[in-house]
């Protein structure tokens, strides 16, 4: 089998495209979320706590020297960092959860559906028919 063939069954398979399509998907949630954090919830908070803007919120470890930039321990952006991820575990708990919900719920249904009839043995069918050609006698 080619090293092309190979790669197109891989390519096909079911879950690599599921996986793409998360991955996608994700990386378009992420935007969304960065901008939420960014552009509507650290602004309230930070005029809240008094005018602060959190992404300027930093240490400075060392001033700018002619040629250098200075040396800055970036927290406030951490924190918006350690926001976005609130939001998206957030997010991705509740549809997890809701698949769950949904999975049980099917399993019930399905455990509740009544059960077919099981299909009669040989052996019951040849003792139906003596019984019926007795009875005809």
């Amino acid at each position: 089998m080619g090293m092309m063939q190979e790669f197109k069954e891989f390519a096909l398979k079911g879950n690599f495209v599921d996986l793409a399509v998360g991955v996608i998907i994700g990386g378009a949630f992420g935007k969304i979320v960065d901008s939420l954090v960014n552009n509507i919830l650290m602004p309230p908070i930070g005029f809240l706590v008094g005018g602060v803007d959190f992404k300027d919120l930093a240490i400075k470890l060392t001033p700018p020297v002619a040629g250098a930039k200075a040396v800055d321990v970036k927290y406030g952006a951490f924190l918006q960092a350690l926001i976005d991820f609130a939001i998206i575990a957030f997010v991705l708990f509740m549809v997890i959860k809701g698949i769950n919900m949904a999975k049980k719920r099917f399993e019930k249904e399905k455990a509740t559906a009544p059960a077919a009839p099981a299909a009669p043995t040989v052996s019951e069918v040849y003792l139906k028919e003596i019984r019926d050609s007795l009875a005809k006698r």
